[in-house]
């Protein structure tokens, strides 16, 4: 049986991830409010930025920066902006 959670990105209750993917408190509280569909999503979001902006995972300063668009695209509301990228038109 799969695993629900109450999902703050998606604003309802959803699969929840099978097991916590990110250390310390914040991964438990991704891990107790965070679907796995929100979490690909923000996967889908993360790729984009560490290929545009050119991060190094190496780099403090980068993880901490992925650290914080992670808390606001999943917690906050907040979408990620790419400097130039334009979403493809549907």
């Amino acid at each position: 049986m799969a695993r629900t959670v109450y999902c703050e990105y998606l604003k309802q209750e959803a699969d929840g991830l099978d097991f916590q993917l990110y250390p310390g408190e914040l991964g438990k509280r991704i891990f107790d409010s965070i679907s796995k569909q929100a979490w690909g999503e923000w996967m889908k979001k993360q790729t984009m930025l560490v290929n545009e902006k050119k991060l190094n995972m190496m780099n403090g300063e980068h993880r901490s920066l992925l650290e914080r668009e992670m808390v606001n695209f999943l917690f906050e509301g907040k979408d990620v902006h790419i400097e130039g990228y334009v979403p493809p038109s549907q």
